[in-house]
């Protein structure tokens, strides 16, 4: 089994949508080590989703829900997520201006 280590995803959503930060490709399964959320803007609330196998959202796949970030500032979250084939990670902001970063390792 090959591990490949490296940035699982990297997005700026719009602005109070829902939005795929990483869907784990076929015949492979990752672990999430790391989030990054830096706000650019003002003062918002993020919120972090794993939908197995991309399913609809429920209450059930928040991992992090309205946790508030201020302006100008970056938070980290170390996860160790481990991750199915076509499993989801999604990401969402109140308010445009955030950028979410996720590293990990792929394996194939």
């Amino acid at each position: 089994m090959a591990t490949a280590y490296k940035v699982l995803g990297q997005v700026e959503p719009a602005a109070a949508t829902l939005t795929t930060l990483y869907t784990v490709p076929a015949l492979t399964s990752a672990v999430c080590s790391t989030l990054s959320i830096c706000n650019k803007g003002v003062s918002t609330q993020v919120r972090l989703a794993v939908r197995p196998a991309g399913v609809a959202i429920a209450d059930t796949h928040y991992v992090v829900y309205n946790a508030v970030i201020s302006a100008n500032d970056t938070m980290f979250f170390t996860l160790g997520l481990t991750l199915a084939t076509t499993d989801v990670v999604s990401i969402y902001a109140d308010t445009a201006d955030v950028t979410f970063n996720l590293f990990g390792a792929e394996l194939t």
